[in-house]
């Protein structure tokens, strides 16, 4: 009886190891995720030479994540560029949220 005790003892032993370590897996992750920098509200996305401006996009446009091209850019940035008529996402639509369609 007394090695069924030990067996369980050591288990419940381990699982609490294992539990502790996810824990803590999962505060750093919380960390992480609290220290990250917001996301810029508008995006310029540059041609392969990063010098071709190839298109205006929201903060949280999802192509434009995708293209990994992009750089932050401030409210005027962005509306300077649609001046210059470099052409809005079609996804996002930052010529609406920047008020110049509507």
């Amino acid at each position: 009886m007394t090695v069924v005790v030990q067996q369980a003892t050591a288990a419940l032993a381990q699982i609490d190891g294992w539990i502790a370590v996810e824990e803590r897996r999962e505060a750093e992750r919380r960390r992480g995720v609290e220290m990250r920098p917001a996301p810029p509200d508008w995006l310029i996305q540059y041609g392969l030479n990063r010098t071709n401006v190839g298109a205006v996009h929201t903060g949280d446009c999802w192509a434009a994540a995708k293209s990994g091209r992009c750089r932050p850019a401030t409210r005027q940035q962005a509306l300077d560029a649609q001046r210059q008529q470099v052409p809005p996402c079609i996804h996002c639509r930052p010529d609406t949220a920047l008020g110049i369609l509507d």
